[in-house]
């Protein structure tokens, strides 16, 4: 991965390169996500060693789309948890008010 003075990044996926820029401020961003596209690719190569090109290049993606699916819901299920113990503390310090 090389960074040109424009702010252009040029990223090797598959032997392919592929020039991006990045919003100002989003440059990490780019990089760690390339390192996690990267990782993801390997790991989907050794489960299917057959694959290659686009189809390799798909289920990685695939795979990347349902863990962040999987993260999303439990952080809603996290947040809902949270919202439910705010609510009951709410109701105590109603209660305890309310009895003075």
């Amino acid at each position: 991965m090389r960074t040109s003075s424009d702010g252009v990044t040029v990223i090797s996926i598959l032997g392919e390169d592929y020039s991006i820029k990045a919003p100002a401020g989003q440059e990490r961003t780019l990089q760690e996500a390339t390192v996690m596209l990267r990782a993801a690719l390997a790991d989907t190569k050794k489960k299917f060693p057959t694959l290659i090109g686009d189809k390799l290049l798909v289920l990685a993606a695939l795979n990347l789309c349902s863990q962040q699916i999987e993260a999303q819901q439990r952080h809603r299920e996290e947040l809902d948890r949270y919202q439910e113990q705010v609510n009951a503390t709410v109701d105590v310090i109603s209660r305890t008010i309310g009895q003075n």
